[in-house]
């Protein structure tokens, strides 16, 4: 049997949205699944549209196409390839303060 964590989502509306997600299922994945409606673009961990903020727990970025050390230590996750490890908090719709944070590190910043 899969492990599965409970991962909260703190959408902008101010609506908060609770769901479980598989070690092996991205976080965009299940929250789909579960008919909440998270910005996207590419699926591959390459654009930031889907970037979140953790507020806690842990995720592995699993097979992210550009996410850098720096990103994780910020505390930004990309949902579309990120897979939980633990409970999780997680703030949705942070692409304009992911890019800014990846153009402050000097980090590529896709338009995403």
């Amino acid at each position: 049997m899969t492990e599965r964590y409970e991962v909260e989502l703190l959408l902008p509306d101010g609506k908060t949205a609770r769901l479980e997600v598989g070690a092996a299922e991205s976080v965009w994945d299940a929250a789909t699944h579960a008919g909440i409606r998270l910005p996207s673009m590419c699926l591959q961990g390459w654009c930031t549209t889907c970037a979140g903020r953790v507020l806690e727990g842990e995720f592995d970025p699993a097979e992210a196409l550009r996410y850098y050390p720096e990103d994780k230590q910020a505390g930004y996750i990309l949902l579309c390839t990120a897979r939980p490890r633990s409970a999780m908090r997680i703030r949705t719709h942070q692409r304009d303060a992911m890019r800014a944070h990846r153009l402050k590190a000097g980090l590529p910043t896709p338009r995403g």
